[in-house]
């Protein structure tokens, strides 16, 4: 089932549609996996036709549109379900015009004041899959202005809140900790693992030349690491640095003192954290009526989809009976079982070469096995 392998899928239909000659409403009802799959007729209006040629060539179109927005439904669940606080606020989307999903498909009524009948197959296909593909492409745009919010907030909160090696020094630190606006000193600050610090202590000094003596000073402490100030010649202090890192230990070469950027990082941490929720809400609503009017678009389709195959298979005029059978829940194992049982009762409508009584022998390969003798398509809803 394309598309859908990563989602909870809630339900799956066959569409189904079969020469009124068929008689095949009462078999359906009574028969079909012993008469236990729910059954709605499917009202499908008379389209422009068009020349057959023109209908052989929508049938391409229409295969490829067909998945396409499946893709897109799919996409659309699965944003909405990784920013939703619970899978029962994501479900909740699946209404369409203040109905449930499967009451809008088993009494699917077309849109005739979106998309007029009395328009071509063709300009039908473009305006519904346009409006879809847009929908779509707003949804994940949004989406990736989200995921680059929460990045900004997340990288703020590590500032604010991580360990000593990551976080923002400037609420810890204080002024006079630094030698400020010495022509020749600088103070470095370094979040030493606590694990290494005797050593430090031993080293730090031998380091490179003019390193201040005792001037390591610890000044926070954490679960992970301790924070040292040291004072040195500025003309060593990236030779110092460098052996450092050697160390093992994390210059914090981030860090200048400054009291306008202890405010712009409060101000930062606040504004990435407002923008944040701010996007995830417009994501959620997004998503919400996306998901409404794309399935909307998506069931358009598959109408017109069905219409086409019906005339290409049974001919004009139009004149053929079209059905949904519903499987969920544990009936979901039967839709394969119930394939195979239309194709036993309707098998004879694709001719000698689709008879499950046919002797095929060495042509058996020739024969497409997802090929059904019939127009049959699913539409899942997840």
């Amino acid at each position: 089932m394309s598309g859908t392998s990563q989602h909870l899928l809630i339900a799956d239909y066959l569409i189904l549609s079969l020469p009124q000659s068929a008689h095949a409403e009462e078999w359906l009802e009574q028969s079909l996996n012993n008469g236990k799959q729910p059954l709605y007729k499917l009202k499908i209006p008379d389209f422009q036709s068009g020349t057959l040629d023109s209908l052989v060539q929508e049938s391409e179109e229409l295969s490829k549109i067909d998945q396409q927005l499946g893709g897109s439904v799919s996409k659309v669940v699965e944003i909405l379900n990784s920013v939703s606080e619970s899978k029962s606020n994501s479900n909740s989307s699946r209404t369409i015009q203040s109905r449930s999903v499967f009451d809008y498909v088993q009494n699917f009524q077309w849109n005739t004041s979106k998309y007029r009948l009395d328009k071509p197959i063709s300009q039908l296909v473009k305006i519904i899959s346009s409006e879809a593909v847009t929908l779509d492409s707003d949804v994940r745009s949004t989406f990736q202005n989200y995921q680059t919010a929460k990045s900004n907030f997340l990288a703020a909160d590590r500032k604010r809140n991580g360990d000593l090696s990551i976080k923002s020094l400037h609420e810890i630190v204080k002024p006079e900790q630094f030698v400020l606006d010495s022509e020749n000193l600088v103070t470095i600050l370094i979040a030493v693992p606590n694990n290494l610090v005797s050593e430090f202590k031993n080293k730090y000094e031998t380091l490179t030349q003019f390193v201040i003596p005792r001037s390591a000073e610890a000044i926070a402490k954490d679960l992970e690491f301790t924070l040292f100030t040291v004072t040195l010649f500025k003309k060593f202090q990236q030779e110092f640095i460098n052996n450092a890192r050697e160390q093992k230990w994390h210059p914090r070469t981030d860090f200048v003192y400054s009291e306008e950027t202890l405010n712009n990082l409060r101000k930062e941490f606040d504004i990435t954290k407002a923008t944040e929720s701010k996007l995830k809400n417009e994501v959620i609503r997004l998503s919400k009526t996306a998901y409404l009017d794309i399935v909307a678009c998506w069931f358009h389709i598959k109408v017109i989809r069905v219409y086409v195959e019906a005339v290409l298979r049974y001919g004009l005029p139009p004149q053929f009976d079209n059905y949904l059978i519903k499987f969920e829940g544990s009936n979901l194992k039967n839709l394969g079982k119930a394939k195979k049982e239309l194709v036993e009762k309707f098998g004879y409508l694709g001719g000698d070469g689709y008879s499950t009584n046919s002797n095929l022998h060495e042509y058996a390969s020739l024969v497409d096995s997802d090929y059904e003798p019939f127009v049959l398509y699913n539409f899942e809803v997840v």
